[in-house]
């Protein structure tokens, strides 16, 4: 009897009889509208790295490397073009500090002694640079409008029989010969054409200072009824003209202006933008009929007949 009864009683813990049973291994489950309760994870946390990765040499800016290019460096110097710096130092005709220097990009300090290799002084002997005398109908550049470019007239014809220059035409001499500056199609006179790359730096560069002279003959349409144009001019306009215009939004750079004669001005200018002694004369009322370059630096036209060229001599610096 007593056994039985035993068996037949639950097992309940020490709570009241009418306390239900708690169940702890399974959490209720709750309906798609019910809320969350806050000792739960938002479903939509992302799961952190295990171990952060480490910031990489790539992530930190790169130092800036003092000093500059050598291919600036050596067109400063006037030692070549940087495109033709670049060319030397790929063929390891370029020294620093006694050392070849092979690598494009490369850069030095103002102190730092460069060396040429003498194959490309040699090379660059080869390059040669003309005078022509252009006349009015061609263009300085690449043809246009129907115009033939200048360089069609650097023939073995048209060289000047007076050139003390050795060198005879071939067609070499003739390979990437570009004008340095420009000289429009109504306009006569000293036309630069070269192959070495120092020379139209120094003569067309953003920083050349390298004087042009120019002869220019003007009317002034205002006052032709009352005499020529040196004394119709009023002088404040002929100091307009030396300093205080602007062309496209700039200043000009002063100038030298005087009358050669009556009908004619000389101009010196330090600069060359397009048209720019004809949009000049136009800003003060007078009207260019004629326009000739008769020297660059200390290069002049000299007896060249139009239409006819020579060698820029060894001995002829701009």
């Amino acid at each position: 009897m007593t056994s039985r009864s035993k068996l037949s009683l639950p097992r309940r813990p020490s709570s009241s009889p009418a306390e239900p049973p708690r169940r702890r291994t399974r959490p209720p489950v709750r309906g798609a509208g019910s809320a969350p309760r806050s000792r739960a994870l938002p479903a939509a946390a992302p799961a952190a790295p295990a171990v952060a990765p480490a910031p990489g040499p790539t992530t930190a800016p790169a130092a800036v490397q003092p000093g500059e290019r050598l291919s600036k460096r050596m067109s400063e110097l006037g030692l070549a073009s940087r495109r033709e710096a670049d060319l030397w130092i790929e063929r390891g005709w370029v020294r620093v500090d006694g050392q070849v220097v092979d690598t494009l990009g490369a850069r030095v300090l103002p102190h730092q002694r460069i060396e040429v290799d003498p194959a490309a002084r040699h090379e660059q002997e080869q390059r040669v640079t003309i005078l022509l005398n252009k006349p009015i109908g061609y263009v300085s550049g690449q043809a246009e409008d129907g115009y033939e470019p200048a360089v069609v007239l650097i023939t073995p014809e048209n060289h000047w029989s007076q050139d003390p220059s050795p060198l005879r035409l071939g067609r070499h001499h003739l390979r990437k010969l570009a004008p340095a500056g420009r000289l429009d199609i109504d306009s006569t006179g000293l036309l630069v054409l070269t192959q070495d790359g120092r020379i139209a730096r120094h003569l067309i560069g953003e920083d050349s200072a390298v004087e042009k002279e120019y002869l220019v003959r003007v009317e002034h349409p205002q006052a032709a009824h009352a005499g020529p144009p040196s004394r119709t001019l009023p002088p404040d306009q002929l100091a307009l003209l030396r300093h205080g215009l602007s062309l496209d939004g700039h200043a000009l750079r002063p100038a030298q202006v005087s009358w050669q004669n009556e009908h004619q001005l000389r101009f010196v200018l330090r600069e060359g933008r397009k048209r720019q002694i004809r949009r000049m004369c136009e800003l003060v009322g007078l009207k260019v009929v004629g326009l000739k370059r008769i020297r660059i630096g200390r290069v002049v036209l000299g007896a060249l007949p139009p239409g006819q060229w020579r060698y820029l001599g060894p001995h002829e610096r701009f």
